[in-house]
């Protein structure tokens, strides 16, 4: 028993990731942009109604999903990202043209249907060393009143999404919990802010960072449905670490004289590679129980009425940024072209229905050439990491789909990569004449060599990035591939 108090403590001070309250009306997920070749916005949301979701929240007011989801019956919950809070804290002015412009506008316009604003995304997170703290009240107090001016104060609702660790508890258990002390004063008057204005608070949970962040943490507790050993607080046992999280979030509302305040999980979810557990069988096994309480309108110990659940997330995203962890590009239940992942009963016996409509480029891939000489290993890293920094390797890695592949696999796979985020232009699988373009497909299951989604009929796809991040994985998938072809004399 003092090992669970143990592991859950050390489960909130790690988890550091990244409806309201009457009942569940429907499912409901988190639509992330971050993609080279996203999915167009009208077969997203079509994936959406097909498979009953009837919420989503996005991270940015995109324009493209804004507008196909209009008339869609799909409620939304549209986010500000962190880096636009200094602007609307600073004058009501900025707050008001951005209603304008992304909420009155769609409503107006598009007949989107607009139910909240999210204002940042995490703001308090500890990595953040407090950049955010004094810009979120305020841009959340301008949005508020931006709202009413539109006409919209009652229509549309505000609310923030904050991480788990802005709560902690000192004895290990849900009973103990409160907020930070740093956190304490500004946590009570967004609270009471929020709910003077009908708004709702949105907590992120995720039972997969604690296995990801802490070795020593009993897998089996991070499930619903598991043989773990329950955690007893008071009258209450608690057998998975999700429900012990949000009723710590319970406490420490109670604490402060806010024991009704509506809450929605904006985030949870189990990603299904760049991670030793980060897997198809576990993400499904997360899922499908997550899903089930969600149908079943199962709560939490502490408050049996459930909260909205928004599962993180519908798609795979290539370009997202993987400081995290390489799992952050793969926590859709979709992979990025809306094909299925991995079956789930989705209620009354349905099961995931895949994206309609999409165009792929051509059945092509970029590969190592047979003729190819690992004679320059310096040319052959420099390749590898040039094409790592520039398309998505995140499989690879040790733990992950692809991390079984021969060393020549592994270059053809960073070349592929590569090739396809170049929409297939012939000059992207050059790589100093070290690669080859062939139309066999070169996938060795459970690695799948993709091919990408043609959009180049829609808007330019973002910039690949090069963050530090993506720079070290090059640098250390070129490492690998580069000594695995020299030890195996590959020629």
């Amino acid at each position: 028993m003092g090992q669970i108090r143990l592991v859950w403590f050390l489960f909130l001070c790690l988890l550091g990731h990244k409806g309201l309250a009457k009942g569940v009306l429907g499912l409901a997920c988190n639509w992330g942009l971050q993609s080279t070749h996203p999915l167009p916005p009208n077969i997203v949301v079509r994936l959406l109604k097909d498979n009953g979701f009837n919420k989503v929240k996005l991270f940015e007011a995109d324009t493209g999903a804004l507008k196909a989801l209009g008339r869609s019956g799909i409620q939304v919950m549209v986010g500000i990202p962190n880096d636009m809070l200094a602007s609307l804290a600073s004058a009501v002015g900025n707050a008001e043209a951005w209603v304008k412009q992304n909420v009155s506008y769609y409503i107006s316009t598009h007949g989107t249907d607009i139910r909240s604003v999210a204002i940042g995304n995490e703001p308090f997170l500890h990595s953040y060393k407090d950049m955010f703290v004094r810009t979120t009240l305020p841009a959340l107090e301008n949005i508020q009143a931006a709202l009413i001016k539109a006409g919209l104060g009652k229509q549309v609702k505000v609310t923030i999404p904050l991480n788990a660790d802005v709560y902690q508890t000192d004895s290990g258990l849900p009973s103990g919990g409160n907020f930070r002390p740093e956190l304490l004063d500004l946590m009570t008057k967004i609270i009471k802010f929020l709910q003077e204005n009908g708004g709702f608070i949105t907590i992120n949970i995720y039972p997969f960072l604690s296995l990801q962040a802490d070795p020593s943490f009993p897998k089996e507790y991070a499930f619903f449905n598991n043989t773990a050993s329950p955690l007893v607080d008071g009258s209450i046992v608690y057998t998975n670490v999700y429900d012990a999280n949000f009723d710590t979030l319970i406490s420490a509302l109670e604490k402060n004289g806010f024991g009704r305040m509506p809450i929605v999980v904006g985030e949870v979810g189990w990603p299904t590679d760049g991670d030793p557990n980060g897997n198809i069988d576990n993400a499904k096994r997360f899922n499908q129980a997550l899903i089930s309480r969600i149908i079943q309108g199962q709560g939490s110990p502490k408050r049996r009425t459930p909260p909205d659940v928004y599962i993180f997330s519908l798609l795979d995203e290539d370009h997202k940024s993987t400081l995290p962890g390489n799992f952050e590009r793969h926590w859709g239940i979709f992979k990025y072209d809306g094909s299925v992942k991995y079956p789930l009963d989705m209620g009354n016996g349905r099961a995931l229905v895949p994206a309609k409509g999409v165009k792929y480029l051509a059945k092509q891939w970029c590969v190592m050439s047979p003729s190819a000489s690992s004679s320059d290993p310096n040319t052959l890293a420099q390749s590898i990491t040039y094409a790592c920094e520039n398309a998505d390797c995140t499989s690879l890695g040790y733990g992950s789909s692809c991390g079984n592949l021969d060393a020549q696999s592994n270059a053809s796979y960073a070349f592929n990569s590569y090739f396809q985020t170049m929409n297939q232009s012939k000059e992207a699988c050059s790589f100093n004449n070290l690669a080859t373009i062939t139309n066999v497909d070169p996938s060795k299951p459970p690695c799948r060599f993709e091919i990408m989604i043609d959009t180049r009929k829609q808007k330019a796809a973002r910039t690949p990035f090069k963050s530090s991040a993506s720079k070290m994985e090059g640098i250390f998938a070129a490492l690998v591939v580069v000594l695995g072809l020299v030890i195996c004399g590959v020629h």
